[in-house]
């Protein structure tokens, strides 16, 4: 099986990715999110991330928590609206950061759980990932992994295992809009 670096944005969404891929793969998350808003909502998210992880045998790789990265990437599109602009912004940083760090330590491929969500468009976000992997020089494992009821399986893993689920993506910009 290959290595698969997996970009998670949190332990719901990495529910059913990982449930999809771990046949597969050999699946280690990578928690990434410097889009994150506060402290307090990163190291819950996180520390939910490890929780479930530990329970399914997963391995966590956890980047620097460093929320200007975010915030310089997305000068100037502070006011679009969810979805809009500056999620595509988001989603190359995030993606382009797991290639790197799945090339550095020797992965097959990197992918995301990023398309489990009702409210991220799996084109856009496979478009990038297909983008970056040939820049990178390492496969990309395209998904859309809210087809077959996968974001309600996700919501089924949550409550089975008492995952908290937040109800924003994370970024202050798509809590006030």
């Amino acid at each position: 099986m290959k290595n698969l670096l997996l970009h998670s944005c949190c332990g719901p969404c990495s529910t059913q990715v990982i449930d999809v891929l771990k046949n597969d793969y050999n699946v280690t998350i990578y928690y990434y999110n410097p889009n994150i808003d506060t402290d307090e909502e990163y190291a819950h998210r996180l520390a939910e991330q490890k929780r479930y992880c530990q329970i399914v045998g997963v391995t966590v790789i956890e980047e620097k928590f460093d929320p200007q990265e975010f915030l310089s990437a997305v000068k100037g599109l502070e006011q679009e609206k969810e979805g809009g602009a500056r999620c595509p912004v988001c989603f190359k940083l995030r993606l382009q950061k797991t290639a790197q760090k799945a090339k550095e330590l020797g992965f097959d491929c990197f992918g995301t759980t990023l398309t489990v969500s009702p409210h991220k468009n799996a084109e856009v976000i496979n478009a990038i990932g297909k983008s970056i992997c040939f820049d990178e020089d390492i496969e990309f494992i395209e998904g859309n992994y809210k087809k077959q009821d996968g974001y309600k399986k996700s919501i089924e893993f949550s409550k089975k295992y008492n995952l908290y689920r937040q109800n924003y993506c994370g970024c202050k910009f798509s809590k006030i809009r």
